[in-house]
């Protein structure tokens, strides 16, 4: 199901719609509506370097933890503002999980096209971000976190445009998120692994290289424990590099700095 999924609806000019533009000191932010093709919307703001480029590009796909306001696209804002004053133009963007509630609404029966719908929209964020005037395709970063990540290997093992890839604290199958609830068991339970397992991230991911992968980690992340991590990192291709830090899931402070530099390097910004 999951490789017959090389076409998909294109993003047309019609599907998105501007709420909102303010110049500031360096970059233009806007506030944007995309229509999906399956009948609801999807926020996303854009940040716009000065100049004419050309310039890099880097889509921001969030994570999700219900407690924390950054559970959304408003995440990698700040981030998305540092490396626009640098020359990339950036999206950042809302998903199925930018509802608090996403995962008390779900079930297992939801969750395979659920999936193909989030891919698909992500592939048409890929659209806008690569239309844009004086895009340089040759430049474009994906950077996600948690299910941001692990839905940004799917799409990208579909859609060779992005370049490079950051990867935030993603677990390498579904079913390691999914499984928690709501429970089941015995039958039920294996014929779910089996369903999810064509589109896990682990089996898509060798498919993203020469891409360089940059995997962040922390080394007190409940969901993500080092053997997990230690197996996503071993199954991707070349180049790719893990880092590992003093922190749970979401991370620290010294991971967006390392994260930012990096990005700044491969991208060849200022």
């Amino acid at each position: 199901m999951f490789t017959k999924m090389q076409e998909y609806p294109k993003l047309s000019p019609s599907d998105v719609r501007v709420l909102g533009a303010k110049k500031e000191d360096g970059y233009t932010k806007q506030l944007l509506v995309f229509q999906t093709p399956f009948g609801y919307r999807r926020m996303a703001e854009m940040f716009t370097p000065d100049g004419e480029g050309p310039h890099a590009l880097i889509l921001f796909i969030h994570w999700y933890e219900p407690g924390s306001p950054t559970s959304n696209h408003s995440q990698f804002v700040e981030e998305a503002i540092e490396l626009a004053k640098a020359g990339a133009i950036c999206l950042t963007v809302e998903t199925l999980w930018s509802d608090p509630d996403f995962f008390l609404k779900r079930t297992q029966a939801d969750d395979m096209q659920n999936s193909m719908e989030e891919v698909v929209n992500e592939r048409r964020f890929m659209d806008f971000l690569t239309s844009q005037p004086n895009a340089d395709l040759s430049r474009f970063v994906l950077v996600g976190h948690d299910f941001g990540g692990m839905y940004g290997i799917l799409a990208g093992s579909l859609d060779q445009r992005p370049t490079h890839y950051v990867i935030m604290a993603a677990t390498p199958r579904f079913p390691d998120w999914y499984l928690y609830s709501p429970k089941i068991e015995g039958a039920a339970r294996e014929a779910f692994l089996s369903e999810m397992k064509p589109i896990d991230p682990i089996t898509h991911i060798p498919s993203l290289a020469p891409a360089p992968v940059l995997f962040q980690f922390g080394n007190d992340d409940f969901h993500v424990p080092f053997e997990r991590a230690d197996e996503f990192f071993n199954a991707a291709g070349e180049p790719k590099e893990k880092k590992i830090y003093e922190s749970g899931h979401g991370l620290n402070d010294e991971s967006t700095k390392d994260r930012i530099s990096w990005i700044k390097s491969q991208l060849r910004l200022d």
